[in-house]
């Protein structure tokens, strides 16, 4: 299986032009499923995924973006968000869900809720955020992945105000921060991006062993 994946992933592009159709339903909900089984560390999950269906917003959301046009064209616009409370209690909810879905006594957890709260305290409030968004990330490369081993194009996004982003959505009052945008859908032929040839450094430059 190892080749077919890497041949279609040779042919993924950051696609800025797209057709007007829509990606299925059961696609979209695979590749969001595919975001939310995602790892991050300490399995916290501090995100949630924004799909904007209104196209009054993803206009506002469009100029929030440098008039970037992928945000309103293509099929779905996801918006990846940092959550901005992972507090003490966010962490017990989550030792409650551990022991729940496993079947152990919350005594057995002790260990494990300890050590991710002593991880959370030692962080400031900015850091905390800055380790989230970086979560977020991981659950991008999984949402990208899983778009391309379904035929989907995407393109995600940092040209954004977040600001302009986090004050449209309401974010704020959600506990949210955006962090990365991504557009998706099926390719325009008139799409410059889509027919280039991919540019990556040669393996020996980006592969270092020891």
């Amino acid at each position: 299986m190892l080749m077919p994946i890497l041949e279609i992933i040779k042919k993924r592009r950051s696609v800025r032009e797209y057709l007007d159709k829509p990606v299925e339903k059961e696609k979209v909900l695979q590749c969001l499923e595919a975001a939310r089984l995602a790892p991050s560390a300490c399995n916290a999950q501090p995100w949630k995924f924004i799909v904007v269906s209104d196209k009054t917003l993803r206009k506002r959301l469009r100029e929030a973006a440098w008039n970037q046009p992928q945000v309103t064209d293509a099929s779905h616009l996801i918006v990846l968000c940092a959550r901005t409370d992972l507090n003490e209690a966010c962490i017990k909810e989550y030792i409650g869900s551990v022991a729940k879905t496993r079947n152990v006594s919350r005594e057995n957890l002790k260990g494990y809720e300890d050590m991710i709260l002593g991880f959370r305290k030692a962080l400031t409030e900015e850091q905390t955020l800055a380790w989230s968004k970086n979560q977020v990330y991981i659950a991008l490369g999984f949402l990208l992945e899983a778009c391309a081993l379904k035929r989907i194009d995407a393109c995600p996004m940092e040209g954004f105000d977040p600001k302009k982003v986090d004050e449209i959505l309401g974010l704020k009052e959600q506990n949210l921060t955006s962090a990365v945008l991504c557009a998706i859908g099926y390719r325009s032929r008139k799409d410059s991006y889509a027919g280039e040839k991919k540019v990556r450094f040669e393996i020996k430059r980006v592969i270092v062993r020891r």
